[in-house]
């Protein structure tokens, strides 16, 4: 365990109001048992708290929660391998920590259903993920985050391939980075069509017509949690490093200046209905810190960055309800592309979503970003 010598204020509070708040997480916001990657999202901010903080109760309540789907013959409850869709790995991360807090097989067993999915994944022409079977030839920043780290980390623990393997893990990034990448900003659009047929892809560059906030923070937290794990000697860690700087400062260069804090569409900040948006803001810190603390963001302005945007998400989003427990506002609660006529990517598209309290997205990014932080300031005190 990482143990501190002072308490993870912030993180603390959030993770104890989301057990009271929400002591099953499959039976909030209507979710009704559905194998979510949402979940994924609050309980690896749990699960790096844990870690942190060595308190039980927090490894409890991922395996409270993961027990509900892991069966005792490691089957996982409403998951489809065949739908290919890659959003369903992202809980399959909680089950390393699992096998080894527990020994029990049934969770390796769930893995190892997870992986095989990869197998029989379809790519794009230079092997890259689809993002699902029903979004065929596209590259989405959201599924960097929810197939990469799981990955990586399942081949690293059970299956000790050599380097050479792990090739297809940094070839995601590198791939998704040059065909998704705006030269002019340096930031990356939300998705890549190959065939340029979907209606929102550009008919030259086959990208989509935005940025937008949550995919971008999708994209940086993939990069560093697969940096952590990702094996030094590895070839391709400097490529992923360089892309992590660019990315990042291109981020920076978009910050509020006044709050800290990054818009729903972030490049459009001045622009009628855009808002400073909290899960996207979340996960942005999260990465900015993780990147500052293992030492890829060596400038030493990322840190008066980091502790701005940090005061930001608190004075911005954070309200504290009569009870005591954490309010997260400004949370886009979805945003995609195609499947109906209205995901067409346009700017009106995403101020048009629902903003929403509490999302499961933006608190387990939130609680991500505040345990990060609040261990950076411990070690250096």
């Amino acid at each position: 365990m990482i143990q501190i010598q002072s308490p993870c204020l912030w993180a603390v509070h959030t993770a104890d109001t989301i057990m009271k708040r929400t002591p099953r997480l499959y039976e909030a916001n209507g979710y009704h048992g559905k194998w979510s990657y949402d979940y994924g999202v609050i309980l690896k901010g749990f699960e790096l708290l844990w870690k942190v903080t060595g308190e039980s109760k927090y490894a409890e309540y991922i395996r409270d929660n993961m027990d509900y789907f892991i069966q005792s013959d490691g089957t996982i409850r409403g998951y489809r391998q065949d739908e290919h869709n890659i959003d369903h790995l992202n809980n399959g991360k909680l089950l390393f920590g699992l096998v080894q807090m527990t020994g029990e097989e049934k969770y390796q067993v769930a893995a190892s259903l997870l992986r095989e999915q990869l197998r029989s994944h379809p790519r794009t022409s230079e092997g890259a993920f689809w993002h699902k079977e029903v979004y065929p030839y596209q590259i989405w920043l959201d599924g960097l985050y929810m197939g990469a780290p799981f990955y990586l980390e399942y081949m690293l623990q059970f299956e000790q391939e050599d380097e050479q393997d792990l090739d297809d893990v940094t070839r995601q990034f590198i791939l998704c980075a040059q065909h998704n990448r705006d030269g002019k900003t340096g930031l990356l659009y939300h998705a890549w069509d190959e065939k340029r047929t979907q209606p929102w892809s550009d008919p030259n560059t086959g990208q989509s017509p935005n940025f937008w906030g949550r995919s971008m923070g999708w994209f940086v937290m993939a990069l560093v949690d697969v940096l952590e794990l990702l094996p030094d000697t590895h070839q391709d860690r400097t490529k992923l490093i360089d892309i992590l700087n660019d990315t990042m400062s291109a981020l920076r260069s978009f910050q509020d200046s006044s709050s800290g804090v990054w818009y729903q569409v972030i490049n459009e900040g001045t622009r009628k209905g855009n808002y400073l948006e909290a899960s996207a803001s979340s996960m942005i810190v999260y990465a900015m810190a993780k990147g500052i603390r293992l030492g890829w963001l060596q400038d030493e302005n990322w840190v008066n960055s980091l502790d701005h945007a940090y005061a930001g998400l608190i004075s911005e989003f954070v309200m504290e309800t009569k009870e005591g427990w954490v309010n997260l506002y400004k949370n886009c609660q979805v945003a995609g592309l195609g499947g109906e006529p209205r995901r067409d990517g346009t700017y009106a598209y995403y101020i048009s979503e629902p903003i929403i309290t509490n999302d499961q997205k933006g608190l387990g990014a939130f609680l991500l970003a505040c345990t990060e932080y609040e261990y950076m300031l411990n070690r250096k005190e």
